[in-house]
């Protein structure tokens, strides 16, 4: 009894040391930092009352007018060096990358093998699948799965035309469960060779395990908290983040389209194809001569995983914000219609891989839409090694140091974009993006950790919103909220509820 109470008070001074160093990290080093809460640090209301976006805006306007390089910030127990300066955030993306390659985020390979995709691994793990992977998303790879999305496109046409009445009013319409569905079915053909249907019949298994990953989590606060601070401890303790139903679908899933196409020698395509030539063309030599092994159907499974995950939500969302916005200035939305007809009009009337690509001025309504509505509110790097900021020796990003680039703030910086909260695409006319530094606009990332589906994204985005503004026209109703609801538990910017729109054919 004794022994236990000794283990009792020697685990809790150790609790109460580490709490006491870490509460006390950027203090005792001269950095400033708001005092952080002993358990949620500077993310009280996190997963509560309060999204990541507007906890990161506010601990920015805090401090953007002092002039340090970057502030203290604990995000629940990971002290990190939250970056005010935007050549700091391009030092450490671009220039100084060698020393911040990694994210430092969970992943345990053995025990929960779809955590191990290429967001989250680090160091040579990661350089070798990078290597392996930005092959399959060249413009030849994009132009090879585009008819495959232009099939699904039409069929989502057909679809909101049995939605909308030829009568005048037109309806009024759910569009951010209807964007899901159609990113979902070019997702899950793009990426499993499999014709969903989500469009047709909405209540899919494919669909709903999807949107269980953004919605739930395998354990609550404290644990969840646990890994995220302690990524390594959790990945020593064999700990796991996917719901176990999600994990036995997908890799079922997998497992399965994988036997099957080379069993029966099918082509497709699509990204699993790619995939598979890489797991059988086993080691192979890059452009700069190393030697890159092939993949195994374990890291097969996470690639495809993250693949719908990113590209189902992230384009969905994006797609819905944009409607919305469209929806509250119509002037925009016609002008926005013009453009994509001008451009039909240049190339036959026909929705091409060029055709899109030359729709300049929907790449700017999207671009204003990400920059509004970031959905990754911040960029995560660690420090491989002491880090000194170029002209600023007092501050010093010690190794193992997580960094937080805040790219969420950044793009509603008055300095960066003037009436920041103005939805206005000129911003992102040719002339102001050559004007204006890379780092200031961050949906997708910068530098040689950019996120590597980029093209295929903004692709998928591209041809839903052309067919849709070319044959519906979008307007607020009494179901529209204005402003949005956000919803602090998602993991991504999500709202609460749908959003509604009037929906009336061109």
């Amino acid at each position: 009894m004794l022994f236990l109470i000794y283990l009792f008070v020697a685990v809790s001074a150790l609790v109460a040391y580490f709490l006491h160093y870490n509460l006390n990290y950027w203090k005792n080093r001269g950095i400033p930092q708001d005092p952080p809460h002993p358990f949620y640090g500077n993310m009280v209301g996190f997963r509560k009352n309060r999204i990541v976006h507007d906890i990161f805006k506010e601990y920015y306007n805090k401090f953007r007018k002092t002039n340090h390089p970057f502030v203290g910030f604990s995000f629940l127990q990971k002290r990190s060096a939250f970056v005010m300066d935007i050549k700091l955030a391009k030092n450490i993306l671009i220039k100084d990358f060698t020393n911040f390659t990694d994210r430092g985020q969970f992943h345990n390979e053995r025990d929960d093998p779809l955590t191990g995709h290429l967001f989250n691994l680090d160091g040579k793990r990661w350089k070798e699948l990078r290597q392996k992977l930005s092959p399959t998303f060249t413009s030849g790879k994009m132009k090879f799965m585009f008819p495959t999305i232009i099939k699904v496109s039409e069929e989502f046409v057909r679809v909101m035309f049995d939605e909308v009445p030829v009568k005048s009013g037109g309806s009024i319409i759910e569009i951010k469960d209807l964007m899901a569905r159609f990113t979902t079915d070019v997702i899950g053909t793009c990426a499993f060779g499999i014709e969903c249907n989500t469009l047709r019949t909405p209540e899919s298994d494919f669909r709903k395990m999807g949107q269980k990953f953004f919605t739930e989590t395998r354990h609550g606060t404290l644990l969840s908290g646990l890994i995220f601070s302690f990524p390594n401890l959790a990945r020593k303790l064999r700990m796991r983040v996917i719901s176990e139903d999600v994990h036995q679908f997908f890799m079922g899933l997998v497992n399965e389209t994988v036997a099957y196409r080379e069993k029966e020698n099918i082509k497709r395509n699509d990204f699993m194809e790619m995939l598979i030539e890489l797991k059988q063309k086993g080691s192979f030599t890059m452009d700069n001569g190393e030697v890159v092994t092939g993949l195994d159907v374990g890291e097969l499974a996470a690639q495809v995983f993250v693949f719908y995950l990113a590209g189902f939500e992230t384009s969905s969302s994006t797609m819905s914000y944009c409607l919305y916005e469209l929806a509250q200035h119509t002037d925009i939305q016609q002008k926005l219609r013009e453009d994509i007809k001008n451009v039909l009009q240049q190339h036959d009337g026909k929705l091409t891989y060029e055709s899109i690509k030359a729709m300049r001025y929907l790449d700017q309504v999207i671009s204003e839409t990400l920059r509004l509505y970031t959905l990754v509110p911040f960029l995560m790097r660690k420090a491989l090694s002491d880090y000194v900021v170029p002209g600023n020796s007092k501050y010093i990003i010690e190794k193992g140091t997580q960094v937080m680039v805040p790219a969420a703030a950044y793009h509603r910086d008055e300095d960066f974009y003037p009436d920041p909260e103005k939805f206005d695409p000129d911003r992102f006319s040719a002339e102001k993006v050559a004007a204006r530094d890379s780092v200031e606009w961050l949906p997708f990332g910068d530098g040689p950790r950019n996120c590597i589906g980029m093209r295929f994204g903004q692709m998928q985005s591209r041809v839903g919103l052309a067919q849709l503004i070319q044959n519906f026209k979008f307007s607020v109703c009494e179901k529209t909220d204005i402003p949005l609801k956000h919803d602090p538990k998602s993991l991504v910017l999500g709202t609460v509820g749908g959003i509604y729109l009037r929906v009336e054919r061109v």
